[in-house]
């Protein structure tokens, strides 16, 4: 299915109240104590009021993983070089990438998509969805042009799109590519007006050095551009990647097809902030996972008002934090579904108090 940006936009619609109003009236009626199994049973009505469905299942779950180049690698600002994401990307077609290894647990397929990759990229496991080889060095001029990012944007729309046709109804948001900390930084501190220095962090592994390098690059690539903090376009065009133009795209997506879509770590709650600025609608078919070790991670999730399911000080990225929501989501509708009613248990039941 082929969805613009503005289609997807005029799609989406608020939850479902009537479905979500039954889903907490049906916890009520579950033999524990009320309100007991906290936010997992939020999650529950959530997704009901997602899927405008009183009674709500999960089905089938995939990870979506966005794979892009970033220009700005040529100022030094990583300690690989491009070649790394394309190799990383192919291994999750054998099963032996990280994410691979995690999804498996969570019963989740995952799907890596050229978005953006520098070379060509002939593995048949990997989608080809590629918007231009990797972004333009943005310490020299903008990432890419605004056109540029709405068609990477609708490559996530496109995604959602396609899965869902294939009877997917939940989903997760991954990427790789070798220096989008560096863009997910610049992205970070002109939307939410910090100092780069505090959104900032090493990265896969940079000494402290290489971080002021880093930073200094970003502060150029954003006073060179005159980046225009109040479009959000604007900015992912100017110092963002493909990467998570595609994310931002898959939340965009999921709000107009009725998809519940989890977010991963720093970068793709950048991408998160990202479809939110452009879209607010979207944000309550958006769930977080765990909050990123990135030194921006928390702020990131209080910006787009998540609070993590998860604290693991984990920044590995590729979505493997996403797919562990998926298991909280498991156990989630595993209690809603078998535990027995007070009626059932001939329990006496439980009463709200003042």
């Amino acid at each position: 299915m082929i969805m613009t940006l503005e289609e997807a936009i005029k799609k989406i619609q608020p939850l479902d109240e009537e479905a979500m109003e039954y889903t907490r009236a049906r916890w009520n009626t579950l033999g524990k104590p009320l309100h007991s199994l906290g936010r997992l049973e939020e999650m529950v009505t959530q997704f009901a009021g997602i899927y405008r469905d009183k009674n709500p299942h999960l089905g089938k779950k995939a990870v979506i993983v966005m794979a892009a180049d970033n220009g700005v690698v040529a100022e030094g600002v990583t300690q690989t070089g491009q070649e790394v994401t394309k190799t990383v990307t192919e291994n999750m077609t054998k099963h032996n990438a990280t994410i691979c290894i995690m999804s498996s647990m969570s019963g989740a397929d995952v799907y890596p998509v050229d978005i953006g990759i520098a070379t060509d990229c002939d593995n048949p496991g990997v989608l080809p969805r590629k918007i231009k080889y990797g972004t333009d060095n943005m310490a020299k001029g903008p990432a890419m042009s605004r056109e540029e990012a709405v068609k990477a944007i609708e490559v996530g729309i496109g995604m959602v799109a396609d899965l869902k046709e294939k009877g997917y109804n939940v989903l997760a948001t991954g990427e790789m590519g070798i220096g989008n900390t560096t863009t997910s930084s610049a992205v970070c501190s002109v939307l939410l007006d910090q100092n780069v220095e505090k959104v900032t962090g090493k990265g896969a592994g940079l000494t402290n050095k290489d971080l002021e390098h880093k930073i200094e690059v970003i502060k150029q690539s954003i006073a060179l551009n005159k980046v225009d903090a109040n479009d959000p376009l604007d900015v992912l065009a100017k110092v963002g990647g493909l990467d998570i133009a595609g994310m931002a795209g898959c939340y965009i997506g999921g709000a107009a097809l009725n998809i519940p879509v989890f977010i991963d770590g720093f970068i793709s709650s950048v991408a998160a902030l990202i479809a939110i600025r452009l879209v607010p609608e979207c944000a309550p078919y958006l769930f977080p996972s765990h909050c990123s070790n990135e030194p921006a991670g928390r702020m990131i999730l209080d910006a787009i008002g998540k609070q993590p399911y998860i604290l693991a000080n984990m920044c590995l990225g590729e979505g493997t934090g996403a797919v562990m929501g998926f298991t909280i989501a498991d156990y989630a509708f595993k209690a809603y579904w078998e535990l027995p009613s007070f009626e059932q248990t001939n329990f006496g039941t439980y009463e709200e108090l003042n």
